[in-house]
């Protein structure tokens, strides 16, 4: 059994993450660390452990407990994780680090591992992807084999866990129950990070990026358009999603229905619906913000890292020789 270390445990993701993890068939938690809910059972934070007897460990508690060949989740806030990721690294420690911190730096892989199998496996440390990221990117990166459209456009909307486990999150729900709410219009943190992934990929048509919160408590669909200078055949664009995403476990394309986001919460899974339209594709991509887009994406980056098959302990049956 391989340890997983979580800094930063008391979070949302942080705690989808411990939740795969306690049942994970490799892996096993060890120090959960929290500067807020240090001492305290996790069973009263996080309902999907109430019957663990795990407790919230103290500040420096990863870092003492580290040993050559553990894995560490770095679930902190933005901005808190580069002195210590270094520092775990240093005690022999694997790190896939949650926070947008090594989005952008070229020697770190990025954890998208439809796209990034390779790099991530031989990584010892993984920047995993942000949730509007990973359905937005998912949607479009099979359209680079068909050549550079003209313009794209992204209408997301995520689930109120989006935002964080703060203190507003309660007021922000009550907000945002009979409302839809665009946010971020001036100019998105993940933006940046979307247009940098698809570019790697040849793709730099600009991007118009819309962004909503939702009243739901987790889950996120995105429509992606793709506008290219000429038609396109549907069953060329069909054949480059099945292309990509042939052996992927978690991505599935549906037809003759739209993607659920029922049918993806508490799942790592993807599911893509392609459209096409003349000159416009379109691509609707259901994720849960918290799996698929944050916790289960770290297991899987976790697994690829051991070396073990990426779908292990998160909800699909695998088989080990």
């Amino acid at each position: 059994m391989t340890r997983v270390h979580v800094w930063g445990a008391a979070g949302y993701a942080a705690g989808e993450a411990m939740r795969l993890i306690d049942t994970h068939p490799a892996l096993e938690l060890g120090a959960l660390e929290s500067r807020s809910h240090a001492g305290a059972p996790v069973a009263e934070h996080l309902p999907a452990l109430r019957r663990s007897a795990y407790r919230f460990s103290g500040e420096g508690s990863v870092l003492a407990a580290v040993s050559p060949g553990d894995v560490v989740l770095c679930a902190a806030a933005h901005g808190e994780a580069r002195e210590r990721v270094q520092a775990f690294m240093k005690r022999g420690a694997r790190v896939v680090d949650l926070s947008a911190d090594f989005r952008f730096d070229d020697d770190v892989p990025y954890g998208l591992a439809e796209w990034n199998a390779p790099a991530i496996a031989r990584a010892t440390l993984v920047a995993n992807p942000g949730c509007y990221p990973t359905a937005t990117l998912l949607a479009l990166l099979p359209l680079a084999s068909l050549g550079e459209p003209v313009q794209m456009v992204v209408d997301a909307k995520s689930g109120i866990t989006g935002a964080g486990r703060t203190p507003s999150v309660g007021a922000l729900f009550a907000e945002v129950a009979h409302d839809v709410r665009a946010y971020g219009l001036d100019g998105h943190r993940h933006q940046p990070e979307i247009e940098r992934i698809l570019a790697m990929h040849a793709t730099h048509a600009p991007l118009t990026f819309t962004p909503h919160v939702v009243p739901l408590a987790r889950g996120m669909l995105v429509d992606a358009y793709a506008i290219y200078a000429r038609e396109l055949e549907v069953q060329d664009v069909r054949a480059c999603f099945a292309r990509a995403y042939a052996t992927s476990p978690f991505v599935r394309v549906v037809e003759g229905m739209a993607p659920s986001v029922a049918a993806v919460v508490g799942t790592n899974d993807a599911e893509l619906r392609i459209d096409v339209f003349g000159r416009v594709v379109r691509v609707l991509c259901a994720i849960d913000n918290l799996g698929k887009g944050a916790a289960g994406q770290a297991v899987q980056n976790v697994n690829v890292m051991l070396g073990l098959p990426e779908q292990m302990g998160l909800g699909v049956a695998t088989r080990v020789a």
